[in-house]
């Protein structure tokens, strides 16, 4: 599943260590959910996006084929 977290994470200036901890999950399934290699839980992905001040549809865009 494409997403933007590293994106979103980068224009903050943050770590991906940094990030993981404001959402409380460790920075490997951060790398993780960022590679698309796992696809966070509703609420991982709703702690994500808080913290990134942002919201979860901007986080995981729907792509419309």
């Amino acid at each position: 599943m494409k997403n933007r977290i590293a994106e979103l994470r980068k224009a903050q200036k943050m770590t991906q260590p940094q990030l993981a901890e404001r959402v409380g999950i460790l920075y490997q399934a951060l790398q993780a959910y960022e590679y698309g290699k796992q696809i966070p839980s509703v609420y991982t992905a709703i702690k994500i996006a808080r913290a990134l001040n942002t919201t979860v549809e901007e986080l995981f865009p729907v792509e419309n084929k």
